[in-house]
């Protein structure tokens, strides 16, 4: 089953100076990965001027749109009742955004309609990640 959701959303960067900047993004997920979902952001918003893309886990965005979640790169927490916060931290530094949690929310519940909870094929997923690390050594 090769099955990719795309959906567009707007987040907004959160400046050092308190500022909302608009930022489209998308967010992917495909059940060929079942256990990762995907943030694109255009090379537009990128500091470096290419596509940005942060993988995470899924579970880590179901758990942090309900409340604290993530340790390392990725931090997600919700912001009131409407909004949720992802924290991505890189070598380049760090980026705040804030995102619709309703739209968060719609894209969970439209992967889980791919790959329900507790049916991801961890062989499958363990296989892929070996042949993409290793490649055809």
């Amino acid at each position: 089953m090769d099955i990719t959701l795309e959906q567009p959303v707007r987040a907004s960067l959160i400046t050092a100076d308190d500022q909302e900047l608009p930022v489209p993004a998308t967010l992917r997920y495909a059940a060929t990965d079942p256990f990762a979902v995907h943030v694109d952001f255009p090379s537009e918003v990128s500091l470096a001027g290419e596509a940005v893309t942060w993988t995470f886990a899924r579970a880590l965005l179901e758990q942090g749109v309900s409340g604290p979640a993530g340790s390392g790169d990725v931090h997600i927490w919700p912001c009131g009742p409407d909004r949720t916060v992802m924290e991505f931290h890189s070598p380049l530094g760090m980026a705040l955004l804030q995102f619709d949690s309703c739209a968060l929310r719609r894209f969970l519940l439209r992967s889980y309609a791919v790959v329900p909870a507790g049916r991801e094929d961890v062989g499958a997923a363990v296989d892929q990640g070996l042949q993409a690390l290793l490649g055809n050594v």
